[in-house]
């Protein structure tokens, strides 16, 4: 299909076995499709506009918004219910209290006549939140399709292998399908597609070429990457805007975007400005020794786990590993400098700080890369070929306070010297 190969970029095995899954319409398709890979992979998209496409009955649900097994059972069937009776006006909204209420409710509602012969799809994103509910749903998920007795599949999207799903217990086995990420020559043909009109495309992929040169190395995050572009392509084509050089002169629009790009680096990443403030320092020219980057203690954002990352990197720093458990200590450990400490210990504490379940995928792990990039975290290697890893954090008491503030986090609790 010509129109969905110029929607979904670079995703091209993906849907052709999608495709070959759903099948015809009145198809008994898969009962469960389970699809997984790292955060800006593709996932969603794919899986919305591939339905929207083609456009079959589907209900897209966000896990996340649904934290509790009832608001997320009601949340489908009331979906559904809109779906099966668009052309007859507005419906009664349903409540559902348990597995049983809601398999007996869909049987009820896939009765309508727009749903009939036919595979209705139900998306579940932030498929990993459901371990967190009832310890029925997930079994009763994957087998709805002989539960109900009616033609429908479930599709779960997460950033979790399906290993970290499987009940002890056993379960229906889902069809599996991994995204991997996209490789820089994807991104480069992907984000070359959003070229403005008026620029040729050949302009703007020059100069997606150079931004990817730039932050490939710390940013691999189709979303970022796609936000960076937009807003410091401004910047990049202003000598043509002024007459100052033409969309060939490469090594001078090279020279004019380079300073801001270093200085995005600092700032817009980590997203210690607003977009709209970014764009008035462009607009003034303002000198980039002005912004001290990480150095701005009160203005600092990073994204929330790294933020507990380096809380808990930094608690490993100075707190002696014996005293974990209790604290006894009382000598000031600042005064010696931080100490090394393993990857195990770090994730140690920083399940123990986090409020809500943190699952250790990809994610959890590229933030720390990210960290030792920006140089917050410092790789000192390893002990001996048997050991692991060893960090150690390079950030000061008051850095370290003035993140731990940001999420009311009482670091000062967790530090012997401050006992």
């Amino acid at each position: 299909m010509p129109q969905l190969e110029n929607m979904v970029l670079c995703r091209e095995s993906q849907v052709s076995i999608l495709q070959s899954l759903f099948g015809e319409r009145h198809h008994f398709s898969f009962p469960s499709i389970f699809i997984y890979g790292h955060t800006a992979s593709g996932k969603t998209y794919v899986t919305q506009t591939l339905l929207k496409t083609l456009e079959l009955p589907h209900v897209f649900v966000n896990c996340v918004e649904c934290f509790t097994s009832r608001l997320l059972l009601e949340q489908i069937l009331n979906k559904l219910n809109h779906l099966s009776s668009s052309e007859g006006g507005c419906s009664t909204q349903i409540t559902c209290e348990t597995l049983n209420d809601f398999v007996r409710l869909f049987k009820q509602v896939t009765k309508a006549e727009s749903l009939k012969d036919q595979t209705v799809y139900i998306v579940l994103d932030k498929a990993e939140y459901l371990r967190d509910m009832e310890a029925n749903l997930l079994p009763g998920f994957l087998r709805l399709q002989e539960l109900t007795d009616r033609n429908v599949t479930v599709l779960f999207l997460s950033e979790i292998v399906w290993e970290k799903f499987r009940p002890n217990t056993g379960c229906f086995e889902p069809f599996v399908l991994y995204f991997p990420d996209y490789s820089i020559g994807n991104l480069q043909k992907i984000l070359s597609h959003d070229h403005p009109p008026e620029y040729s495309a050949d302009f703007y992929a020059a100069y997606i070429n150079i931004l990817l040169g730039v932050f490939y190395t710390v940013c691999r995050d189709l979303k970022e990457l796609r936000h960076l572009a937009v807003l410091n392509f401004p910047k990049y084509c202003e000598p043509v805007v002024k007459g100052e050089a033409n969309e060939r002169d490469t090594r001078k629009l090279w020279r004019n975007i380079e300073p801001h790009l270093k200085r995005a680096m600092q700032t817009v990443y980590l997203r210690e400005i607003s977009s709209s403030q970014w764009e008035k320092l462009q607009k003034d020219d303002t000198d980039p020794a002005q912004l001290k980057g990480l150095s701005a203690y009160t203005q600092v954002e990073l994204p929330y786990y790294s933020k507990f990352i380096l809380i808990a990197a930094y608690l490993a720093s100075y707190n002696p590993a014996r005293t974990d458990k209790r604290f006894f200590l009382k000598t000031s450990n600042h005064l010696l400098g931080p100490k090394p400490f393993p990857l195990d210990r770090l994730l140690a504490i920083l399940y123990s700080i986090v409020d809500s379940r943190v699952a250790p995928t990809a994610n959890i792990f590229s933030q720390i890369t990210s960290l030792v990039t920006l140089q917050l975290l410092t790789l000192v290697g390893h002990d001996d070929q048997l050991d692991g890893p060893k960090y150690k954090c390079t950030v000061s008491l008051d850095f370290i306070r003035a993140i731990a503030r940001t999420v009311n986090f009482d670091i000062i609790k967790y530090l012997y010297d401050f006992l």
